[in-house]
């Protein structure tokens, strides 16, 4: 699927896992996420595991986002329907430009996991001040499936027809039309 393009570039990422329960010994949707990041190439240079707070999140992710040395943010936990699922919402101030195929496409493909329960995710991902930031949900088979088959060839400039990779210079720094 998709032909051959330029060579790899390697980004570098911040991972981030919303959660109130979750610690370093037993994050394994963060563990999966920095494992396929770094077994692709790219550098894992931010981790942390935040609580289901939505001003301290949203403070987290102004921060990395203004960081000019992040890329790609990609959180999983905190997409789904209760009171404390709150990426979204921490998320929503930061963006500049939404992708709204990436949700779309994450609960298609979901479907064919979980069924009519795909509804319950809130994925989705978007352009903030020039980095890219994925949202995805808690469990590590979502983030299995949101890495290998959405997020992992878009971060890939030798995959095509086209690449979020290869529009990285375009994001960050062409100036907007007026």
């Amino acid at each position: 699927m998709g032909k051959q393009k330029g060579p790899f570039v390697p980004l570098n990422t911040a991972v981030i896992t919303v959660s109130d329960t979750r610690t370093a010994e037993n994050d394994t949707s963060g563990d999966t996420l920095q494992e396929k990041l770094e077994t692709a190439g790219h550098k894992v240079i931010a981790r942390k595991i935040q609580t289901d707070d939505v001003k301290e999140l949203n403070t987290l992710l102004g921060e990395w986002i203004k960081q000019p040395d992040i890329d790609v943010i990609i959180c999983t936990g905190g997409t789904g329907l209760t009171q404390r699922d709150i990426t979204p919402e921490a998320l929503a101030s930061h963006i500049s430009k939404p992708i709204p195929g990436f949700g779309e496409l994450f609960r298609m493909l979901s479907y064919d996991d979980i069924g009519t329960s795909t509804i319950q995710s809130r994925a989705e991902a978007a352009i903030c001040d020039g980095t890219i930031v994925f949202l995805l949900p808690g469990s590590t088979g979502a983030c299995k499936l949101g890495m290998e088959a959405i997020i992992l060839p878009q971060l890939d400039a030798s995959k095509g027809p086209c690449n979020l990779t290869e529009l990285m210079p375009r994001i960050r720094h062409e100036a907007a039309p007026k």
